[in-house]
């Protein structure tokens, strides 16, 4: 057995030993006097350190690790001789034993406890000093932040041996704080000098933690960091990471920077969970495309509000087998879980799913969504995502589903590319089986999803990684994000409210320029742009525009109950219409000819234009907005010109 299976019984020992030798010295000249004997010396100092041992016992003192120990500790220890002593004392008063004993044994009890405390700090400042032996081999740190997180963080640094950070100093606004010092280490101030307090510092590693801070504030420390030459990284709330975590600061709740941190805006917060519990509560509901990023999260909220069935229907048996095993570790058999693997481009499997299992609500998110594959490959985008809609819609509606919500996306609204189009003739399907009544369509739009497969954020973080270059197809271009969360929590509340025929659309705030998200990405990650790690333009991808855009133009708006969320009613089309272009598409796509397709396609999408065409508009537009704004300022600093004429200035004007 190993030695640290009785460091209880070492330390206990120790305790004895100490307790015995301090006694003894502090009785030792009596002794040598002859005033005591030593049976009763033995017999007094044995009792002594019964009593305190007892109470040690009893308050578990050798259960604690002293490498650990606080204040805490310390006390119970004080509180086990204390209580020891008086007992000791009461007995001795009891029995009418000589004053001199009682006094010289608070004495010694005295020394021993100086003496068990003195070695345990030896102890801490030992391991301390071992931990640290290999300092030259760790990176300093400046922690911003110098509360509840930030100390917590501190003190798993300076005692976790195995940790490869050192704190440096404390980075805080408060002004009680700066100049100050936490166990050792000076507290520095305020953020906003950031940039100075770091200059010529050995820090290489800056952690944010500060979980509380608004996303405003978090967005100008974030440029303040991304100003250093450090590397970012960013606490978690604990509390929020609670669940299936060691209970340790590190590494579990330190990461990397992530895109959402720099998007400056605050996370959405949709409705009340309540109301979208009353909306899935005790239903049978089912996910088609349930394996894919948005899917899976759909699931996963769903089942946590207790529908009566959860469906989930998916091509991909690898992600929904994924997606089942977390579900079933989730809730076990407290989730009715169903899992088919099937392709809603199979309209007779949909119809027997359908009528196998009679769901309320249907959330139809299979579709392909890569851009340039679906340029390349059409005729797949239109089986998959129309013909899929349509199967899956089209059982909806025969079998009575209470309503039908379509994911879609902004770049259906004046698509340049395919998938694009085909979004666009999604949420045309919807509006051409609506007319009857019965079962509600309606579609939600929204932007990138970060995170999402195939998003550009893990592959700005793996080229990072590789040490570059980080590759972006066109320095202007900018689009809107939400995060999956976001977008799923629309889905669901913007489907509790739906109506037959309306389209959703998130508030996402103002589109990011991506060349600003890949620069402050390398900056936070350490390196500078352009310097340590390229950024590479490699051209607009087919079928990419250089801007998205979440509604039309022309669009009748209105906001809903939830003031991040609009509605865009949009005119219902006969079904007979419908299904006459529909068969008009399936013919194109039989012919196997691209031109075809993209003829037909251009035929039922009034908006769809070739993304070449946009992009030049795009770029026409921005270059006389240059030239404008380059003008403005030619003209104001030739009038602020000593030798400009009054009458030349009046030309100008």
């Amino acid at each position: 057995m190993k030695l640290s299976h009785y460091r209880g019984m070492i330390v206990l020992a120790m305790d004895i030993c100490l307790i015995f030798v301090c006694n003894i010295l502090l009785f030792l000249p009596a002794y040598l006097n002859d005033d005591i004997r030593l049976l009763n010396l033995v017999l007094h100092i044995g009792f002594l350190t019964g009593c305190v041992l007892i109470f040690q016992l009893l308050f578990r003192t050798y259960e604690s690790l002293w490498r650990y120990a606080e204040s805490r500790e310390y006390l119970v220890l004080l509180s086990g001789m204390v209580c020891g002593y008086l007992v000791y004392t009461i007995s001795n008063l009891v029995l009418g034993a000589n004053f001199i004993w009682i006094s010289r044994a608070l004495y010694g009890t005295s020394l021993a406890l100086l003496a068990m405390l003195t070695i345990r700090f030896l102890y801490r400042i030992y391991r301390a000093r071992v931990g640290s032996s290999a300092t030259g081999n760790k990176r300093m740190v400046a922690i911003i932040g110098s509360g509840t997180a930030g100390t917590s963080l501190l003190y798993e640094l300076m005692h976790n041996t195995s940790s490869r950070y050192r704190p440096y100093c404390f980075i805080d606004d408060a002004p009680d704080k700066i100049g100050k010092s936490i166990h050792g280490v000076p507290v520095k101030g305020p953020i906003q000098d950031l940039g100075a307090i770091l200059q010529d510092s050995p820090v290489t590693e800056i952690v944010l933690a500060i979980p509380t801070l608004s996303q405003e504030r978090k967005k100008e420390v974030l440029s303040l960091c991304s100003r250093t030459s450090c590397r970012l990284h960013i606490l978690d709330d604990p509390v929020d990471q609670l669940e299936g975590r060691t209970g340790s600061v590190l590494p579990d709740n330190v990461r990397e920077v992530q895109i959402e941190d720099l998007l400056g805006r605050k996370p959405v917060r949709l409705g009340s969970s309540e109301q979208i519990r009353a909306f899935v509560r005790g239903k049978t509901v089912m996910v088609t495309g349930g394996g894919g990023s948005i899917g899976s999260e759909l699931c996963r909220q769903i089942a946590g509000y207790q529908p009566r069935q959860l469906i989930v229907v998916d091509i991909a048996e690898n992600s929904v087998y994924d997606l089942q095993q977390d579900l079933l570790h989730r809730y076990g058999s407290g989730l009715d879980l169903v899992v088919e693997i099937a392709s809603v481009r199979d309209g007779e499997k949909m119809d027997q799913l359908f009528r196998a299992y009679h769901p309320e609500l249907v959330f139809h998110a299979a579709a392909h969504k890569h851009v340039p594959l679906m340029e390349h490959c059409p005729e797949e985008a239109i089986k998959n995502n129309v013909l899929g809609t349509y199967n899956t819609a089209l059982a909806a509606k025969r079998y009575r589903a209470e309503k039908f919500v379509l994911i879609s996306t902004d770049k259906a609204v004046n698509p340049t590319n395919i998938m694009g189009a085909t979004k666009y003739l999604c949420e045309q399907v919807l509006q051409g089986l609506r007319e009857e009544g019965g079962t509600e369509f309606a579609a939600v739009r929204f932007g990138n999803v970060l995170g999402s497969s195939g998003s550009v954020i893990p592959l700005f973080k793996k080229q990072i990684a590789y040490g570059g270059p980080v590759t972006i197809t066109d320095k202007r271009i900018i689009r809107y994000f939400m995060t999956i969360p976001e977008a799923v929590q629309l889905v669901l509340e913007a489907g509790s409210f739906a109506r037959s025929g309306e389209v959703y659309v998130l508030d996402m705030g103002d589109p990011v320029k991506i060349l600003d998200l890949a620069e402050n990405l390398i900056r936070l990650s350490g390196y500078t742009p352009y310097v340590d790690i390229e950024i590479e333009e490699v051209g607009l991808r087919p079928g990419e525009k250089l801007y998205e855009e979440l509604l039309t133009s022309s669009a009748a708006l209105s906001r809903t109950q939830n003031d991040k969320i609009f509605v865009e009613k949009r005119p219902a089309i006969s079904r007979r219409q419908m299904e006459k272009w529909l068969w008009e598409l399936t013919q194109a796509v039989e012919e196997g000819g691209r031109e075809a397709i993209f003829r037909e396609l251009h035929k039922l999408v009034p908006t769809f234009r070739e993304a070449d065409q946009v992009n030049q508009a795009a770029i026409a537009k921005l270059q006389e907005r240059d030239k404008s704004r380059q003008e403005t300022k030619n003209s104001a600093r030739l009038l602020q010109q000593p030798y400009l004429t009054e009458e030349a200035a009046q030309k100008i004007g």
